[in-house]
């Protein structure tokens, strides 16, 4: 094999991206591109932050004739002074630097308590992907503007006295306009009716703040100003009659508070219907939460043990029913904000809510409001009960009659699978446990309704160069392939799926190199001998943590206990930590060697646990079948050590080694 020289790869060939670049060069890390709607809504989201924090009781946005949009707000105004360290005014910085804000700091004494803001990166994006963007700011008596094109500042700043102008100046708040730059996007329109809804909702969270859209090709003006909030809202906006009257309620820390922060917490409103779509919106800190999150667990725990406690105290489940949360969930649709003092997004544009407290905070508030309610009016619980047992008897049928399809030749189960009594395919997993103690433990702290598991020993075999008709000479791929029920086939086949015992499929190894080792040969497992598995999304990979961190007692809050997936994630705990006061090298940190070193509750609440587990989907991604069977061949092939080689000295350096 030809060697390249070296100087293909040098010291020059490192590049450092400087100030807005990274986000022109890589537009989808930051926003959505399929058109500007996120770009302004980062705007967009700083004007209710203000009123957020109780400043200011409009918010404006006009879609102008030359495609620009505006966004005008009476809150504070951005500060334009001069930054005390950066020596640059913070109005500029704001909108030029990646991670620069006022939102930061979440202690007393912050700009701001609860925000929707968190990285400092929304607007520098806004002004990245913009040919044109003109900030003004009004306070203090003073009006500043400047003006940017692609990020860059092209007018510097000029401030002048505010006040009795022609312009009809303010005396405080802020101003944005901003023209998107078409290249960026797949469309450069901006979805009217999602952009509706976004303002709308922005009202019914602030009740008192009007919000205003105003189109000037059409003249066409709209106004929101909701008094009473997320009752009429939900009304308006389901289909089908309620069964109940709407439950509306909202639950928040005070500064008595052991476990959360003061002003943590959540406002509601439920409404179950017997027809038609469920209407399902959720919000954190007045941030839309499209793919829902910790807080909907929540929410969807409060209400299934309130419904479930109600139902034993009144006796009214009939026997053999077993009720389960999506029973009572499945026919309701509700309108949920969360107040969080440091929430947890998945990515930049937060559509997903990961904050593991979001579970118990949301739904210790949820559950009594709900179990009180239903308890005063009894005759609603009871009609609540009946809609939920009648669909958990639907879903019970249903899983019998798959059952029944399957026949008698059954092959005869692993005597170490311990199987769950779950036939729900919607509902049931099974986890490929590495290690038979981890396997015990795995037992123990699993949910026995819809959890099984099957313990492996050592290291599974490479089968990517095995026939299919030689795998079951292999006890443990041929005790995988009968507890899943499906029989082994290749990428073109049509195999029977209706055998399928598991809607999901998880393998879950110890969070090191070996354990790595062993989720690599699963995959290749299923990639060769399953792919039709991996194509009907049932292969998932469980991702146990790395660390825990010990907290001791502060103040009134108890001592705790916090797990990591890995180092990033222990920097961030521990700069938590450190945030709310704790002293250096209080706390303890433990690294797990493996699984087995975890007891049955610690297994159960970081990687069981479906509200608080991390588990990763399996797909192909934007490889296709040919291209993906390519690289494994290299990565897994026995032959193929050259062709390994090459591939490691191609991306060695990308790789992190857990030594």
């Amino acid at each position: 094999m030809a060697v390249k020289p070296l100087s293909d790869y040098s010291e020059s060939s490192i590049r450092v991206l400087k100030g807005l670049e990274p986000v022109k060069q890589r537009p989808g890390m930051y926003t959505r591109t399929d058109n500007p709607l996120h770009v302004i809504q980062e705007v967009l989201d700083n004007a209710a932050d203000e009123a957020l924090a109780g400043f200011g009781k409009k918010i404006k946005l006009t879609l102008h004739t030359d495609g620009s949009v505006s966004i005008e707000d009476d809150g504070r105004g951005i500060p334009f002074g001069l930054h005390p360290e950066e020596n640059a005014p913070v109005i500029e910085l704001v909108f030029t630097r990646l991670h620069a804000g006022g939102k930061f700091d979440k202690g007393k004494g912050g700009a701001y308590s609860f925000s929707g803001g968190l990285h400092g990166v929304g607007v520098s994006v806004t002004n990245a992907l913009a040919k044109r963007l003109e900030a003004t700011s009004y306070r203090e008596g003073q009006c500043a503007r400047l003006v940017f094109s692609g990020g860059d500042v092209i007018e510097p700043l000029t401030t002048r006295p505010s006040g009795g102008s022609a312009e009809g100046d303010r005396k405080q708040g802020t101003t944005v306009r901003v023209w998107p730059d078409a290249k960026y996007f797949e469309s450069s329109a901006l979805p009217i009716n999602e952009l509706t809804h976004l303002l709308r909702s922005k009202a019914v969270l602030m009740p008192g703040v009007t919000v205003t859209l105003t189109v000037e090709k059409t003249k066409e003006v709209q106004t929101w100003l909701y008094k009473g909030g997320l009752r009429d809202y939900l009304m308006q906006t389901i289909n089908g009659e309620p069964v109940i009257p709407l439950f509306e309620a909202e639950g928040f820390a005070d500064s008595q508070s052991d476990n959360f922060a003061e002003g943590e917490g959540a406002a509601w409103c439920v409404a179950f219907t017997e027809d038609g779509q469920p209407v399902r919106e959720s919000y954190v800190n007045l941030i839309p939460t499209s793919a829902g999150g910790t807080h909907e667990s929540g929410l969807r725990d409060g209400l299934f043990t309130a419904v479930k406690s109600f139902i034993e105290l009144h006796s009214l489940l009939p026997k053999g029913v077993k009720l389960l949360p999506e029973d009572v969930f499945a026919r309701a649709s509700y309108v949920l904000n969360a107040k969080v003092l440091d929430p947890q997004f998945q990515g930049q544009i937060k559509e997903r809510l990961n904050s593991r407290d979001a579970v118990r905070l949301v739904s210790s508030f949820v559950r009594p409001a709900l179990e009180l309610w239903l308890n005063q009016h009894v005759e609603y619980g009871k009609r609540l009960a009946e809609l939920a047992i009648k669909a958990a008897q639907t879903r019970q049928k249903a899983g019998q009659k798959v059952e029944k399809r399957k026949g008698s030749g059954v092959a005869v189960l692993p005597g170490k699978l311990t199987d769950c009594e779950s036939k729900d395919l919607a509902h049931n997993e099974v986890f490929l446990v590495e290690g038979d103690s981890a396997g015990g433990s795995a037992k123990m702290g699993r949910d026995k309704e819809s959890q099984a598991i099957l313990p492996l020993r050592g290291k599974v075999l490479n089968t990517w160069e095995v026939e299919r008709d030689r795998l079951f000479a292999n006890t443990e791929i041929h005790d995988i392939a009968v507890a899943i029920g499906v029989d082994p086939h290749g990428p073109n086949d049509t195999p029977d799926l209706t055998g399928l015992r598991y809607g999901k499929v998880c393998i879950l190894s110890d969070a090191d190199v070996d354990g790595s080792h062993i989720q690599v040969l699963l995959l290749t497992l299923f990639f060769r001998h399953f792919p039709k598995l991996i194509e009907t999304g049932h292969i998932y990979v469980a991702r146990p943590p790395l660390f825990r961190v010990d907290a001791p007692a502060r103040g009134k809050k108890p001592a705790s206990k916090a797990y990591a997936l890995d180092e990033g994630e222990l920097t961030a705990i521990l700069d938590k930590l450190r945030k709310e006061g704790v002293r250096e090298g209080a706390w303890s940190i433990s690294r797990f060697k493996g699984l087995g070193e975890m007891n049955a509750e610690q297994l159960w609440e970081t990687t069981l646990n479906p509200d608080t587990r991390r588990l990763l989907p399996v797909q192909l991604g934007s490889f296709d079948f040919t291209q993906t069977e390519n690289l494994i061949t290299k990565l897994m092939g026995k032959g193929e050590a050259a062709a390994r080689r090459e591939l490691m000295e191609l991306h060695g350096d990308s790789v992190e080694v857990d030594v």
